[in-house]
């Protein structure tokens, strides 16, 4: 589905943020970005989809190399979803519709409408539909720019922190509904997030980034404590409990 080789980026000449990333994820997976502060996790996800233009490196979606295409057809491949999202003066549909956009010549078709009500029910924010973007909490917030994204119909689904601003209830719902439409939209979904307990209940598999490189890439066989140490600098134990794989960090102090 999708394909990462040789990727680097850097602002200046002297500092590479990224070098020579490398990585690849077939449909139906979502894929855990994983690093400590700095170490380029949002970075690459927005070269991922020329957000930033990488220095080198060649993405390719299907076959197809986004560097070859223009923004609004790398857009019906790819949708991004910001770490941050501001509430703009639109209605939660019309917010939606804007998914719509690479699609739309001079206005909403019928199927645009109809694919904008069905996302809007399937994400349950029909009670939502008529609000303003900017009066919702949160995660419901977060869940109409999900919306948008989907309305785009990507194959691959690039999510930036999309627990952050979410209480424990709405984190676990939050990527329980990524992964179920991972698998049932069959699209890819590459998820930056900090919790590795989230990452470990809902993700397939884990791309470790250390020292601006790849340092890990697989399933559960690379959560191991000892990769986890190296990368977040901190003692762990991986341990299981009631059948869910369990990271429990061991600070010195």
């Amino acid at each position: 589905m999708i394909q990462v080789e040789g990727l680097s980026f850097s602002y200046n000449s002297s500092h590479a943020i990224l070098d020579q990333i490398a990585f690849d994820a077939g449909e139906a997976q979502c894929i855990a970005i994983l690093g400590n502060n700095g170490a380029g996790k949002s970075t690459l996800v927005k070269c991922l989809n020329r957000i930033l233009e990488p220095r080198q490196g060649v993405v390719h979606v299907n076959g197809k190399e986004l560097h070859s295409l223009k923004r609004k057809d790398i857009a019906r491949h790819m949708a991004y979803v910001a770490q941050k999202s501001t509430g703009d003066q639109f209605t939660v549909f019309d917010s939606v519709l804007l998914g719509r956009k690479p699609y739309i010549k001079f206005e909403p078709s019928r199927k645009d409408i109809e694919i904008t009500k069905t996302i809007i029910e399937r994400m349950d924010l029909s009670d939502y539909a008529m609000r303003y973007v900017d009066e919702l909490s949160g995660g419901e917030l977060q869940k109409v720019m999900l919306a948008r994204a989907l309305a785009q119909q990507p194959q691959v689904l690039l999510l930036d922190e999309p627990t952050s601003n979410l209480d424990l209830r709405n984190q676990y719902e939050m990527l329980a509904l990524v992964r179920n439409i991972a698998k049932e939209e069959k699209i890819s979904v590459i998820i930056v997030i900090h919790d590795l307990n989230l990452a470990l209940r809902y993700c397939d598999k884990f791309l470790f980034v250390k020292d601006s490189r790849v340092y890990a890439y697989g399933g559960n066989e690379v959560m191991t404590s000892s990769n986890i140490e190296y990368v977040y600098d901190i003692s762990v134990s991986v341990v299981m409990f009631q059948g869910i794989p369990v990271v429990i960090p061991i600070p010195e102090n």
